[in-house]
């Protein structure tokens, strides 16, 4: 079955070289060129995937892709012109899936959307359990004991990533690759930022540390000390 993907564009020249080299992959394309059309667009009849622009006119691609993830887990993949770290950390918190930056290679975006694709398709829910940590794949919901803990896109993949190799260092490059699927930089920091958001909703019921440093290394979920 062919993939629907919304494309939320307001430049026409990249709007109709998107929607032609998607159609060309064989892909069915829809479009909108402002933040609130596309929106309405992905609620009415939810597309496989979106390509979302950031700077639209009217709701910018931030704030579209906020709604678009609180009503749903739609692939989302944000294209924009904002390059700097700060940027990709504000677009993945925000719920993005990923996110290219302009100007960029039409064959990359094809490969990545497919990635995309595939990480997404359904599966059997499961349910990870380590200590007192659980996190149920289907709700997509995480708890200590009792305490449920809200989760972003990307804290949702960095903590399944850590049950599903439970007492496994996983280094930085590990993590890189399965939870955002190609490099920031050896540079960036976004990795530690990331841990610091789960280890302080992890541990914000003055539980014990699970997610642990491993120097020169990467990091690991292991018992507590």
């Amino acid at each position: 079955m062919t993939a629907r993907i919304l494309i939320i564009e307001d430049d026409q020249a990249i709007l109709t070289f998107l929607r032609r080299g998607l159609a060309f992959d064989g892909y069915q394309v829809e479009t909108a060129e402002d933040g609130q059309t596309g929106l309405v667009m992905a609620r009415d009849k939810p597309p496989d995937l979106v390509v979302l622009d950031w700077m639209l006119p009217g709701l910018d691609g931030l704030e579209v892709c906020r709604r678009l993830r609180l009503g749903g887990s739609i692939p989302i993949m944000m294209l924009t012109a904002r390059d700097s770290v700060s940027d990709r950390v504000q677009g993945l918190d925000a719920g993005a899936d990923d996110y290219m930056v302009k100007p960029f290679n039409l064959d990359e975006l094809l490969a990545r959307i497919r990635a995309l694709l595939r990480r997404t398709k359904p599966s059997r829910p499961k349910i990870y359990q380590f200590e007192d940590l659980t996190l149920d794949t289907g709700t997509r919901q995480a708890s200590r004991g009792e305490r449920i803990i809200d989760l972003t896109a990307k804290e949702y993949e960095l903590i399944e990533l850590f049950l599903r190799h439970p007492r496994q260092v996983l280094t930085r490059e590990m993590i890189y690759d399965d939870v955002w699927g190609y490099d920031f930089g050896g540079e960036s920091n976004i990795i530690e930022v990331y841990v610091r958001y789960l280890r302080q909703k992890l541990e914000e019921g003055d539980e014990k540390r699970l997610i642990h440093t491993v120097r020169g290394m990467g990091y690991v979920l292991r018992e507590a000390e």
